[in-house]
């Protein structure tokens, strides 16, 4: 096993514990950076003056009735821009925008003395508009032809010689949603100026290096005067990797300005209208089975809506594309993908970052094919998976590692599960309710772990012990909630050989820890849990250099356990404390800028070949819903899952995780459907449901009535932190069992072998469709189709 890998003596890694700001979130203690405001003395508010027009060039900005307001102090405008006036990495989103490119653009910011102040001034705000057609809907920006970036195509096999020996081809498409974050704490940023002109933001952003090159392009300063920090993110979910930026550069130039502290913060309806969602996405499809079920060729076009701008799209139709074979073996492929430009919000990343969309799209056709085939769902999938000893390889040729673990999980959730007793349950309870039905399915989910984009794939710490013996750690990773930081002090405390409690963590901050990539991918524990444990292996070395000094032993003789340093083959003993104060006497350093970089990762965007991910996450989940035939109103009786995050750094943590994902995977499937204004009135391309009293989101109404989760026992991963794996975004992907349960139930209103066309998200509504479509085909009549 590598020295990556390998546990030490009494780990405390492994080991399940509560999140380590736990106490604070539910006393309400935990400090979020709005919360700093109340701390700060002469604080600027700043509002965003928005133009409620999907699209328009701005043929005047009259900034004058605003100053006139008691309480304003300033008026922001592209004028005042000393650098760079955008706030993106792709140089296409202007921050104080001359045309507007979705309704709700903001293209002037207000400061006030207080809020209201700054909200009344922004209403008085004048702009005149030379308003333009604008593109709403997907499908409309597809016909117009209108796209942007990319357009990567990923072959491999003989696609045309693929569908000449299938046996059966079927073709079809698919729409399916984009999503909202809704992360408790909206958008917020902080910004202060010292008396050298030095800048320090306070910001709830997933990528405080890139917020800080953002902010510091738009100032027109190098990096090194700029500094970002994040205490933690009430929630981000990827919608806080690019998106803050912008608000954070308006915070820091205000402050810049006047002098003053400038703070951003939106409410819910500004962080609803004006952040970008999950990219929805069109799929169009054609796909080739043998006579035994077995794919032969896929030929498909993946359509990313992309709104306004480029943000991450174009990674996010990569890693779509990188994951539609999900689980199984597919020899000869063409998929292309595209982004289009719609007048909507520059849409982003969010958990999963295009391996849902991908990976709904096979699903989706599974579900559809199979009773065309004469197959279980079930079967069918089963006979698709990867397996081992094959040689197998993704359609953008990397080996897929460990595929074992897909028939491990598969069979490991059917036993836990109890799946098929269940379906004779099911069907005996189907036989008997003509108004009721039941559905169980059983899907599974392989996922690549690591950044699509090489470079980011390096993580850095900065480890400090004082003399007490109390030991500080700085990594590159910020807190969202998912428990990075306890793992982060669990990791430090291992390879220290040290208890948990002499271990603190600071707030992520760019001048601590320098360069960092974003805290997304899932890649957030490996990475900078790799480069924590290479800080403190340096420290460790040091110290058993001078405890192998007290102890008349050889260095590597040494180990460090549970706070003591002992020696092989001597009776003697040093306490962590007096060890540290040793060390500090003999000048020894103590402190340590540790490093990781991801090996094995090679990628040519162009040809759409390589091995861009680390190893592979695996997991499965087998999901029983209820419907009502009368409504489409269903509830989600029981959800089995296993998965696989290697050995566990934090079992808590994890099994919380993948509890998470599953629900907010479920949530995009099944309930939150986001509405746009597609006609052509006044509110054209408005969000229609701007709150959560008309966007619905999971609650523990939605929660499964029965819910077992476990993790994979025996799955070491070599090569990562301890043996880990990433855990954040893969479990999203198990709710493609409750899509797939609600796809029987509705099926099982009609003739036996009916296959039935499900809309996402499966809402109560797409869910009745379903079932008049299945009782149609009972009818021998025609299926019914959903209204657009």
């Amino acid at each position: 096993m590598s020295r990556l890998s390998e546990r030490p003596e009494k780990p405390v890694v492994g080991v399940s514990m509560p999140h380590e700001s736990a106490h604070l979130h539910v006393t309400g203690a935990a400090l979020y950076t709005d919360d700093l405001v109340h701390r700060t003395k002469d604080v600027l508010h700043a509002h965003p003056v928005q133009v409620m027009k999907a699209h328009g060039r701005i043929t005047a900005l009259r900034t004058e009735p605003a100053l006139a307001v008691p309480g304003v102090v300033r008026v922001l405008t592209g004028a005042d821009v000393p650098g760079v006036n955008d706030a993106g990495m792709k140089h296409d989103e202007p921050l104080f925008p001359d045309e507007v490119m979705f309704h709700g653009h903001a293209v002037a910011w207000v400061l006030g003395e207080t809020l209201e102040a700054a909200r009344v001034g922004a209403q008085a705000v004048e702009v005149e508009l030379d308003e333009q057609p604008s593109l709403i809907a997907l499908r409309d920006a597809i016909a117009a032809g209108s796209f942007h970036g990319a357009r990567p195509v990923m072959v491999t096999g003989d696609v045309d010689a693929g569908f000449a020996d299938s046996a059966h081809v079927f073709s079809g498409e698919f729409d399916f949603s984009d999503q909202e974050h809704f992360y408790l704490e909206t958008h917020a940023a902080l910004a202060q100026v010292d008396e050298n002109g030095q800048m320090f933001v306070q910001s709830s952003t997933q990528h405080p290096s890139e917020t800080q090159e953002i902010v510091a392009h738009v100032l027109g300063v190098p990096s090194h005067e700029v500094t970002v920090q994040c205490l933690r993110m009430g929630g981000g979910f990827g919608g806080k990797e690019m998106q803050p930026h912008g608000f954070a550069a308006v915070a820091a130039l205000g402050a810049k300005l006047t002098g003053r502290p400038v703070r951003v913060r939106l409410t819910r309806t500004q962080d609803l209208t004006m952040s970008g969602k999950r990219h929805g996405f069109h799929a169009e499809w054609r796909i080739g089975f043998d006579a035994d079920g077995r794919i032969q060729a896929l030929d498909a076009t993946l359509t990313a809506d992309g709104g306004w701008s480029l943000d991450l799209s174009e990674p996010v139709v990569a890693r779509a594309l990188c994951h539609i074979d999900n689980t199984y073996w597919i020899p000869n492929a063409r998929v292309a993908g595209r982004i289009a430009r719609t007048h909507k919000v520059s849409n982003t990343a969010f958990r999963g970052f295009g391996g849902p969309q991908g990976m709904l799209v096979i699903e989706d056709i599974m579900g559809r094919c199979a009773p065309l085939l004469g197959l279980d769902p079930t079967e069918l999938r089963e006979r698709n998976f990867y397996r081992p000893g094959q040689g197998q390889t993704t359609p953008y040729g990397q080996p897929v590692t460990h595929p074992e673990r897909i028939t491990t999980v598969w069979r490991q959730v059917h036993a836990d599960g109890d799946v098929e007793h269940r379906r004779r349950e099911i069907a005996a309870f189907n036989a008997a309710h003509p108004h009721t039905k039941r559905g169980l399915a059983v899907t599974g989910i392989k996922f690549g772990i690591s950044f699509n984009l090489t470079a980011f794939n390096q993580g850095g710490a900065l480890v400090l012990i004082y003399k007490d013996g109390s030991v500080l750690i700085n990594h590159g990773g910020t807190e969202m909630g998912q428990g990075l930081h306890t793992k982060m002090l669990q990791v430090a405390a291992t390879t220290l050989g040290i208890p948990l409690h002499k271990v603190r963590l600071a707030p992520t901050r760019t001048d601590k820890v320098p360069n960092t990539s974003a805290t997304a991918a899932s890649a957030g524990a490996d990475l900078n849990g790799a480069a924590v444990k290479n800080a403190c292996e340096q420290l460790r070395e040091r110290l058993a250099q001078v405890a192998a000094t007290r102890l008349g032993a050889n260095a590597s003789d040494v180990r460090i356990v549970e706070g003591v340093a002992r020696a092989l083959g001597t009776d003697g003993e040093v306490a962590w404390d007096e060890l540290v104060r040793t060390a500090y006497l003999q000048r020894v350093q103590l402190s340590a800028a540790g490093f990781y970089r991801t090996e094995g990762l090679h990628w040519d965007a162009k040809t759409f070949r390589g091995s861009p991910f680390k190893y592979f996450s695996y997991g499965a989940a087998a999901a029983e819903v209820e419907v009502d035939g009368f409504t489409g109103a269903y509830r989600i009786r029981r959800v089995d899952i296993v998965h696989d995050v290697g050995d566990s750094l934090s079992p808590m943590i994890d099994v919380g995780q993948v509890e998470g994902g599953f629900v907010q995977g479920a949530g995009w499937l099944t309930l939150e459907d986001l509405r746009w204004d597609t006609g052509d009135g006044p509110g054209r391309g408005r969000l229609l449901t701007q709150a959560a009293s008309t966007y619905k989101l999971p609650s523990f109404s939605e929660m499964p009535e029965e819910f077992h989760v476990r993790l994979l026992e025996n799955a070491t991963e070599e090569g990562a932190v301890y043996g880990s794996k990433a855990v954040g975004e893969p479990p999203l992907m198990l709710a493609f069992s409750v899509r797939e349960a609600l796809r029987q139930a509705a099926a099982a209103f009609g003739p036996p072998g009916v296959a039935v066309e499900l809309a996402s998200p499966a809402t109560p509504e797409a869910v009745y469709w379903a079932i008049r479509s299945a009782r149609d085909a009972d009818r021998g009549g025609n299926a019914e189709q959903c209204p657009t």
